[in-house]
């Protein structure tokens, strides 16, 4: 079988496409799971003619922090419009798609034997970076293409269509929520003690002055620390290093990749022993808590509800937890509302890397709805919620299999 590993660099070739004329304007990074993102950096008066262009089968990767995350980022670029990555991003492709698929080189760079691998070539690279020497003399698997395909396929039928469809539902749910959120507490049409539609129905509004529009009367302006307890991660000495950190242990640690728009994402997780947990002072959640990402890329947000499987959870220090006062899934809709995410937007500071701090987060005025409104918001969407973390929790069973099936590539005869 050994005859079938080939180096990487026998089949790949680099591609130095830059953006020269800017026509190009969607830039992209690559998030820690090896998919394409928004990118997170501050391009404001920056030339964009230096960037380097991603045409649709063409590779992107970042060599230059695989000794410190212990995981290459790299991402197949399957979209229908070109992309730009930053300078420092390799752009290659691969140079014969008769000897190797696209998608099973991208499977190939999903297995947790690979990120050892490459991880274990950094030594020779003081600040920790992945030569693309190094790079290309990584191994692969090649068995024939006609074996390659269908290896991808299974991939494709058990894992990703799966996955996907259980996206789209929960993309569903949440779009219901968010129509619910902007008829209840944008439009004001939630319902009247008769159950009727408020503002249809004579419903009498006031003028804010803070929010600068009519709402409910009996409502108010506020901010989010006077309808929650706002709680940072812990810093300081007790704060968990990154030999701390490990595959399975007491209580997950939660990184800004946990966090997505979607929500949770668990597909690749860390844990710190008891003991370390025990040492820091804040920033573990207890069920119905809200979690924001404040550092990086901000106002993701997931909500820990009693469906979720992992019993002892902390937050890095990239996210802040807003304890709701009985009104978690309002806390959590109004974050999620495009409204609040523009708002939001407008205090972000931080050149490097944007943050959103507590001081800063309490500045933005929301609207403080009467409880029995919250109240009735809550038994309408909760079930919602439920349904949205029981896809979570599939999609965690769907990432065992996914597993499986990557690490069935070496086994496979060709």
């Amino acid at each position: 079988m050994r005859s079938s590993y080939k180096k990487i660099g026998d089949y790949i070739t680099l591609v130095n496409k830059r953006n020269t004329d800017s026509i190009v304007r969607d830039l992209l990074g690559i998030n820690i799971d090896k998919f394409f993102m928004p990118s997170v950096a501050n391009t404001v008066g920056t030339d964009m003619s230096k960037y380097k262009v991603v045409k649709n089968g063409q590779f992107a990767c970042n060599r230059m922090h695989v000794g410190r995350d212990k995981r290459l980022p790299v991402a197949l670029w399957r979209g229908d419009n070109d992309i730009i990555v930053s300078p420092a991003y390799d752009v290659f492709e691969i140079k014969d798609l008769e000897s190797l698929n696209p998608e099973y080189l991208m499977m190939w760079f999903l297995r947790e034997e690979f990120d050892r691998n490459a991880w274990f070539h950094t030594d020779a690279d003081v600040r920790g970076g992945l030569t693309w020497e190094s790079f290309c003399n990584m191994e692969i698997f090649v068995p024939c293409i006609e074996k390659q395909k269908q290896i991808v396929e299974e991939y494709k039928i058990l894992y990703l269509d799966n996955v996907k469809i259980n996206n789209q539902l929960t993309h569903g749910l949440e779009d219901t929520m968010q129509s619910m959120y902007k008829q209840w507490f944008i439009e004001f049409e939630f319902p009247d003690e008769n159950g009727m539609p408020y503002k249809e129905n004579g419903g009498e509004l006031k003028f804010n002055d803070k929010l600068e529009k009519d709402i409910p009367i009996n409502w108010k302006s506020g901010t989010l620390d006077e309808i929650a307890e706002i709680i940072d991660g812990d810093r300081g000495k007790n704060y968990p290093k990154q030999e701390d950190m490990k595959q399975n242990g007491f209580c997950l640690f939660l990184n800004t990749g946990n966090l997505t728009r979607n929500g949770f994402k668990f597909s690749k997780t860390t844990f710190i022993t008891k003991e370390k947990d025990e040492a820091l002072r804040k920033g573990k959640l207890v069920r119905n808590d809200v979690i924001i990402t404040s550092r990086g890329t901000v106002g993701n947000v997931a909500y820990y509800s009693d469906i979720i499987p992992y019993n002892n959870i902390r937050i890095n220090s990239g996210m802040l937890i807003l304890r709701g006062y009985d009104n978690a899934i309002f806390i959590y809709s109004l974050l999620k509302n495009k409204e609040m995410k523009r708002e939001m937007e407008n205090f972000l500071s931080g050149s490097a890397q944007p943050q959103l701090p507590i001081k800063d987060l309490i500045k933005i005025p929301i609207i403080i709805p009467q409880i029995e409104v919250l109240e009735k918001f809550y038994r309408r969407v909760i079930n919602i919620q439920r349904q949205i973390d029981r896809l979570l929790i599939q999609n965690l069973k769907l990432e065992e299999i996914k597993k499986i099936l990557l690490s069935k590539m070496v086994s496979k005869e060709g």
